[in-house]
């Protein structure tokens, strides 16, 4: 036990049980093997330090100075809301602080006998896909959009590269159905996840999953590997993104903000997917909350995972704030002659950044068979790829307020 403890860097309680009362004479022979069961289980408990008021407390400080700081950013941001088509997925990156924090924190305090924790962390694991389609299209909103893109790297040749994954494309070029492709396998994380979530809720309802269990008769096994798959093909598609558009996102620092959010996301599943490895080879054991149930090691490897996940998100939050500063946004509404936005239209402005309609749009778009004939997109025009409203702007500059609606059309034998 005390090894366990000290593999986890968390600090556990530990506790002397009475011993069991002998049974009568009478009933030893019935009754010796399931006491020996109990004794066993209770003595080789222990208090666990993540049901204590120190962890508790700990955790919500951080999770409540992170809430704060992303509040806060959040706040700036819908108050200098001056490019709507990138700050609506920049509000929604930053929301992934709150959700995360949290949901982490409630299941941390409803740990007990009851799983309640799975359905806590379904809806974290919904916004997980939502978080990086936001991020993909932010990218594209930065370069002015779908057809801007084109315009830049359509006929390029796609060099090999190992490090992107790229060296299996050897002899291709960029097409329209290369971003297609980049589109269509992150908005599949955002079908699959949520379906694995539901999944996961009714298999935990039947009792045919649990944390940390890789039996072929587990639920957890089959969950976890389609996951994977999913999730991997969404971030082989953010880098193959990354690596034919790298030198046109260079003025919008993409590595940092890359690396921030894959970070949150990533970092996070494999953390838990190591506790869950842990706990099956033993390292974490069962122990005995305060109230007086006993929890099952998956449910403790969950129960970690979720304070660890309260104290990164702190650091996360400081993290976000300088990747997605507000600054140049500011600075766009200074040479505005608007007024201050009241609350009424900043809480009109987070209404609209939260709804998913454009998702919906966009996965009709890049699944529709009709793709193959024309690519539409209707944005705010932009300038040419690379330029930012915080870049290269004078008094005057800056993008024009008026809609205009591009219509390309591709031809089917170069998709």
């Amino acid at each position: 036990m005390t090894n366990a403890s000290g593999l986890l860097g968390t600090p556990m309680v530990a506790a002397t049980w009475p011993q069991p009362s002998p049974p009568p004479a009478g009933s030893a022979a019935a009754a010796s093997p399931q006491m020996g069961r109990v004794g066993n289980g209770s003595q080789g408990a222990s208090l666990l330090f993540l049901s204590s008021p120190l962890a508790r407390g700990v955790s919500g400080i951080f999770v409540w100075t992170a809430l704060v700081l992303t509040g806060h950013q959040i706040y700036l941001h819908l108050r200098s809301y001056t490019v709507p088509n990138e700050q609506r997925y920049v509000i929604r990156l930053l929301l992934i602080v709150p959700v995360y924090a949290f949901d982490s924190w409630l299941s941390l305090l409803l740990l007990g006998g009851h799983q309640y924790y799975v359905y806590f962390d379904s809806v974290r694991d919904c916004y997980e896909a939502f978080v990086i389609y936001s991020f993909l299209s932010l990218c594209f909103q930065y370069l002015g959009g779908e057809s801007a893109i084109m315009a830049e790297i359509r006929g390029k040749p796609i060099q090999p590269s190992c490090v992107y994954g790229t060296c299996c494309l050897r002899g291709l070029s960029y097409s329209i159905g290369f971003l297609r492709f980049c589109k269509q396998a992150t908005l599949q994380f955002c079908i699959v996840k949520p379906i694995m979530a539901l999944v996961t809720i009714v298999l935990q309802a039947f009792g045919k999953y649990n944390d940390g269990d890789f039996s072929i008769h587990s639920g957890y096994l089959y969950v976890t590997l389609i996951y994977n798959v999913s999730v991997s093909l969404a971030l082989y598609a953010l880098f193959l993104f990354y690596f034919a558009t790298r030198e046109l996102l260079r003025p919008f620092e993409p590595v940092f903000k890359f690396l921030t959010i894959k970070a949150i996301i990533f970092l996070s599943f494999w953390q838990g997917l190591l506790l869950a490895i842990l706990e099956r080879c033993g390292v974490i054991p069962e122990a005995q909350v305060i109230g007086g149930s006993k929890v099952g090691a998956g449910t403790v490897a969950a129960g970690y995972q979720n304070f660890i996940i309260c104290i990164e998100m702190l650091f996360a939050s400081i993290a976000l704030r300088c990747a997605f500063s507000c600054q140049v946004y500011a600075e766009k509404k200074e040479h505005s002659p608007a007024p201050a936005a009241p609350m009424r239209t900043i809480s009109s402005r987070l209404k609209e950044t939260m709804s998913p309609q454009d998702i919906v749009q966009d996965a009709i778009h890049n699944f529709s068979p009709t793709y193959q004939q024309y690519a539409q997109q209707t944005t705010h025009e932009a300038p040419s790829p690379g330029t930012h409203p915080g870049v290269d702007r004078g008094l005057g500059g800056g993008r024009r307020s008026r809609n205009v609606e591009k219509r390309m059309l591709i031809p089917a034998e170069v998709l």
